[in-house]
């Protein structure tokens, strides 16, 4: 089964950063999506189904905690595992985005063994 996977940041480096990370990880992996922003990333999962999320906080239009928040209130898309990935380490931001269902934060920069372990343990849970 291959993995569907949309990575929000309003970096362009990061997000090929991150998609050849993923790519290195030997995940089995089908479309990678990509977004500039949280409003971008509610519409591209109006269009495309995706197994992981995975999303900074600080972006303009819309950052990641209120993306998070649509996605929590959210019927069908509650269910997406998000992971953060950002250089934010408020303990009251992760607290509160815990509380809203993510599951996972890495912070920046991150390491690539320390993403592929994170990411393999999320998806393996996720699709048992």
């Amino acid at each position: 089964m291959a993995f569907n996977i949309l990575i929000v940041d309003d970096s362009k480096v990061v997000r090929a950063v991150v998609a050849k990370t993923l790519q290195l990880s030997g995940l089995p992996l089908g479309d990678i999506h990509e977004a500039e922003h949280g409003r971008e990333a509610l519409d591209r999962l109006k269009e495309n189904w995706v197994d992981l999320i995975l999303a900074d906080i600080n972006m303009p239009v819309m950052g990641g905690v209120e993306m998070i928040e649509q996605l929590a209130s959210d019927g069908v898309l509650k269910s997406t595992p998000v992971v953060v990935i950002s250089t934010e380490g408020s303990s009251t931001v992760i607290q509160h985005l815990t509380g809203l269902g993510v599951a996972g934060f890495l912070r920046k920069p991150f390491q690539p063994e320390q993403f592929s372990e994170l990411i393999q343990n999320i998806l393996g849970k996720a699709h048992v």
